[in-house]
């Protein structure tokens, strides 16, 4: 899914009722600043619910970051390209390494089941 990003910044959309998912994006945004758009899903308006944008419930599901051209990065790809704005970028790369990948989107999945 591809459509335009206004803003000319990467923006993530999380859960702003979901305790861990706020604590990370308090932390990411102590280190990014204003180089990423940080979403509570929550707080998108009706209107803002359009074509330009998942389904609310499937932006619930999973991390969801939109990139500055547009692009959609889900789960574990979304945390890692949103911790890309930090310091810390090079750590979490190592998320999207060929076999570290597999047990991350493992994790992920993991996690996902815990969280609900």
């Amino acid at each position: 899914m591809t459509t335009n990003n206004s803003t000319g910044k990467d923006t993530l959309y999380y859960d702003g009722s979901c305790p861990l998912c706020t604590a990370e994006v308090c932390k990411l945004a102590k280190y990014t600043g204003d180089q990423l758009n940080l979403q509570d899903i929550h707080a998108l308006e009706t209107q803002e619910q359009s074509e330009a944008l998942p389904d609310k419930q499937v932006l619930l599901d999973r991390l969801h970051l939109k990139t500055a051209n547009g692009d959609w990065l889900v789960g574990v790809e979304a945390n890692v390209r949103a911790w890309q704005h930090t310091p810390f970028a090079g750590f979490w790369r190592i998320l999207n390494w060929p076999v570290i990948r597999v047990f991350s989107k493992a994790a992920y999945e993991i996690w996902l089941k815990l969280r609900k």
